[in-house]
């Protein structure tokens, strides 16, 4: 028995010796901190896709026939956004209005919006109250789209007077307490 013990202790003290704490350090490795990365970036030209068909929690459905000058036929919001966005239908496919309202991480991502909806080379300057914006007819709508702080205001009406959409505007941030 003792002989076959030996091979065993030998390897053992073998093992021991090579677990020698003055074994050399490894190199230090120099640990590259990241700058502070930006914020995700936003999208500004999120656009409305009815995910609820609910009524607007701001826009009253016979308040809208009477502005925008079309009987409401159906009515949704999208929920994607913290305050709904609002589409309302007529008789056509596409919405007689949308209303899209932001509340963006800073002023400059809320001016970006609002030059997306109203591009500063295809209408004119709009303002209230602090709120500043477009208004005009694109793309055969009239939008007026303003924002104030770091909330827009995007409206898109299927009429051809941007005076529609201003009041459906105006109506949202007076509803809302904007």
């Amino acid at each position: 028995m003792r002989k076959s013990l030996l091979p065993l202790l030998a390897l053992a003290a073998f093992g021991i010796a090579g677990c020698d704490s003055s074994a050399p350090t490894p190199a230090p490795t120099t640990t590259v901190t990241p700058e502070a990365s930006e914020a995700p970036e936003v999208n500004v030209a999120q656009t409305a896709e009815v995910n609820d068909w609910s009524d607007c929690p701001y826009i009253g459905p016979g308040w809208l026939e009477e502005t925008n000058g079309q009987r409401l036929t159906k009515q949704g919001i999208d929920t994607r956004f913290p305050t709904p966005a609002c589409v309302f239908w007529s008789y056509q496919d596409e919405p007689q209005a949308t209303v899209i309202v932001r509340d963006m991480p800073t002023v400059d991502d809320a001016r970006a919006a609002v030059d997306w909806a109203a591009p500063i080379d295809a209408t004119e300057p709009a303002s209230f109250d602090g709120w500043e914006g477009g208004r005009g007819v694109v793309n055969e709508h009239a939008v007026y789209a303003v924002q104030k702080d770091t909330h827009a205001v995007l409206v898109w009406s299927n009429q051809q007077q941007t005076v529609k959409s201003e009041q459906i505007a105006h109506e949202a941030i007076a509803n809302l307490g904007l």
